[in-house]
């Protein structure tokens, strides 16, 4: 019975010890439903470390990367799976990098910039965003009959919408091109309704995201170019191959509260854990396709983390190690 007893208390202390190395961690749920994937499977492996982790409702950026911030100092682990870098680096500056820990590349290549259909680039020998400064140009995707070309353009508060205004100005396009705005899903879907009717489309979209699945760049679309960088966030958007789309080629960090560094199995973690881009592509394509609900989104995170065991063990280890 004396031996029994010893037994119960040595599991009572190893699980007591146990919940005492674990944080309590909030993942920071973005508005863009999109980006939830990688914010699962980051909380999913969390979870298989044995914290205990929660998810916001959905939160603007600016509202996530203030409650970044106004726990800058808390025991507790606060974090945003996608932060666009360079994209973002305005608005964590604004706030105090001092209050923020950002990591090593989550997912490498996130491309953007501005499209149009294929059949009008070529009819019209259309190369160059700056090429719809002319008014013939222009009216050729006017949808609204006020004779500007109609981007499909960037959400307010995404940061992208920023770029788009400076370009507008830097590029002489404000007589020419209007920017719609509103909510990024439905302006696309109306974009793609009209491709469907044989007309010209102009639009601004990103990778990851299930747009270049439906209207595939090089296929039905293409990227147009700048004629010389004009970006807020950058001197040069010019890539190595002497390319220049008007926008960095991205990466999506994990960015988390200052405080993250009391736990350091977590901070490390975030710093090795990475996902590609083509998979995040591959499960937006499954939520336009109708697998969107929450329930298929957890259910996509965990088949991620089945099929990629061997990594994720690995990571595990090597955060364990860092505590």
């Amino acid at each position: 019975m004396f031996a029994k007893k010893i037994l119960i208390s040595g599991v009572l202390s190893l699980a007591l010890a146990s919940n005492l190395f674990a944080a309590k961690v909030t993942a920071l749920k973005t508005t863009i439903a999109e980006e939830a994937f990688q914010m699962e499977v980051v909380a999913e492996v969390l979870k298989k470390m044995g914290h205990e982790v929660k998810i916001s409702n959905d939160m603007d950026y600016e509202i996530a990367y203030q409650t970044l911030a106004n726990n800058a100092n808390s025991d507790e682990v606060f974090f945003i799976a996608s932060s666009w870098d360079p994209l973002h680096n305005g608005k964590i500056e604004n706030i105090g990098k001092d209050k923020i820990a950002k990591f090593s590349e989550y997912i490498s290549n996130c491309a953007q910039g501005y499209l149009i259909d294929k059949k009008t680039a070529e009819k019209y020998n259309i190369k160059y965003f700056n090429d719809l400064k002319d008014p013939k140009i222009a009216k050729l995707f006017d949808t609204n009959g006020n004779g500007k070309a109609d981007l499909t353009g960037c959400n307010a508060g995404w940061g992208c919408e920023k770029v788009v205004e400076h370009q507008l100005d830097a590029y002489g396009l404000r007589d020419t091109v209007e920017h719609n705005q509103g909510q990024y899903s439905a302006l696309i879907a109306d974009t793609i309704a009209t491709y469907k009717t044989g007309k010209p489309i102009l639009y601004y979209t990103w990778t990851p995201y299930w747009v270049s699945g439906k209207l595939v760049p090089g296929k039905d679309t293409v990227f147009l170019q700048v004629t010389h960088s004009a970006n807020p966030n950058t001197a040069s958007t010019k890539l190595p191959n002497g390319a220049d789309y008007g926008f960095n080629v991205n990466s999506q960090k994990i960015v988390a509260n200052a405080g993250v560094k009391k736990h350091k199995d977590i901070a490390k973690l975030f710093d090795i854990i990475k996902l590609s881009v083509n998979d995040v592509s591959g499960q937006n394509m499954l939520m336009a396709s109708g697998q969107n609900k929450e329930k298929d989104i957890k259910r996509h995170a965990k088949l991620w983390i089945q099929k990629n065991q061997t990594k994720i063990d690995s990571w595990i280890k090597e955060a364990k190690t860092a505590k």
